[in-house]
């Protein structure tokens, strides 16, 4: 499509585009430049898009401050545990729910769903209670469970099952009668052909964990411990003012995952979303 276009066209397009993209990379690059400022410049007016003066200083009080490193190392972790957990739980319901015929099969299947209309506010406090009767609160255990058999697991669920009915049921027919079992079909057919939804699975799960902000600052009181989300709101003063250009370089320094995590994966997050439709 785009070399049947005149150059003309090309140029207003991608113009176009680019002043488009202005709200939204903006901020990320106001955020970035701002942490190398020195702080009686981060709220000049009007305010410079690059720095007159460098310094890493904020960088430097980010791991002095408190112990940003292992918080760090926390999150990273957690969202690694969490991608790779909801992908076997939702890879292997979504198989199910899409290839075994059960009687009850849909309505089970639709309180699944039912998990989706559920906010994390509402479940909170029962959760706290369970975890904490189980004596896992200030631990990474509840960060690690609750994403994995809550809301972001069905919504994987969901990606995987409808990827699964669009697969060819031929497939599946020409492993049976090689002589192989309902798991061996998931694990050597169905799963290497799920990779463009495992993909965006991945993604969003990861992304989530990442990001995860209220359950962490109920569940977790210990610094160490912290993730990245709570380890942010920690860098104050002794007033108990923000410090900005220690709260920009930290938070620029969050950022770097996400991003990367996205221009890597992008094409597999659109291309699996785009695979699973809407069938059944």
């Amino acid at each position: 499509m785009s070399s049947s276009l005149s150059p003309r066209t090309k140029v207003l397009l991608y113009g176009t585009l680019s002043v488009l993209a202005i709200p939204f990379v903006f901020p990320t690059w106001w955020m970035v430049t701002s942490s190398v400022k020195p702080v009686s410049e981060i709220f000049a007016f009007p305010p410079s898009l690059v720095p007159t003066s460098v310094s890493f200083e904020g960088y430097r009080d980010a791991f002095s401050t408190q112990p940003f490193a292992q918080q760090y190392l926390n999150s990273a972790y957690i969202a690694v545990v969490v991608t790779f957990g909801t992908l076997a739980v939702s890879a292997l319901a979504g198989y199910a729910f899409a290839r075994i015929r059960f009687r009850g099969q849909n309505a089970l299947f639709l309180v699944v769903l039912l998990g989706l209309l559920i906010p994390s506010e509402v479940t909170i406090v029962p959760l706290f209670r369970m975890f904490n009767a189980a004596g896992l609160v200030d631990t990474h255990w509840p960060l690690i469970l609750v994403p994995i058999l809550g809301a972001p697991s069905v919504l994987a669920t969901f990606i995987m099952r409808q990827f699964f009915l669009a697969l060819p049921a031929e497939l599946e027919e020409a492993a049976r009668l090689d002589g192989l079992g309902r798991f061996a079909t998931f694990w050597r057919i169905g799963l290497p052909l799920s990779r463009p939804a495992l993909g965006a699975v991945s993604i969003f799960t990861f992304l989530h964990s990442w990001n995860l902000y209220l359950e962490p600052i109920v569940f977790l009181s210990t610094p160490e411990k912290f993730t990245l989300p709570q380890a942010l709101t920690q860098f104050v003063d002794a007033y108990g003012g923000p410090m900005w250009n220690v709260q920009l370089s930290a938070a620029s320094l969050t950022a770097i995952p996400v991003l990367v995590v996205f221009v890597i994966a992008q094409r597999q997050f659109v291309e699996g979303l785009a695979h699973t439709g809407l069938k059944g």
